[in-house]
């Protein structure tokens, strides 16, 4: 036990420049770029619903009377693959942004 803690210590002591500067940027950030940050998309949150829809069922709670049981443990699998989701559909989102935005200087240099 005292090996990996003497490991861990090590790993948290000796970060490296890039993640120091990510850390240092992240901190920067004023409360309300963060929580611009921390908002999903409308898309997103769609997309995430349909996914969990499809995983528990979609049933309309009108008309059914829909329970679900589960283990602690595969519920918390549940949120780690929504919240991976969230991510990944995050970076997917700034890429898409980027992409358009690339796009559209060089068709404003292509068109000067």
């Amino acid at each position: 036990m005292n090996n990996l803690s003497n490991r861990s210590s090590e790993f948290f002591g000796n970060q490296s420049e890039g993640s120091n500067l990510l850390w240092q940027y992240v901190q920067s950030l004023n409360p309300e770029t963060i929580a611009h940050l921390s908002k999903p998309s409308p898309e997103a949150v769609q997309v995430i619903e349909r996914n969990l829809v499809g995983m528990l069922g979609g049933l309309p709670h009108e008309h059914f009377d829909v329970t679900i049981t589960t283990t602690r443990e595969n519920l918390g699998r549940l949120l780690a693959s929504a919240m991976m989701s969230g991510y990944f559909l995050h970076n997917a989102e700034q890429r898409m942004g980027f992409e358009k935005y690339l796009q559209a200087v060089e068709s404003n240099e292509n068109g000067n």
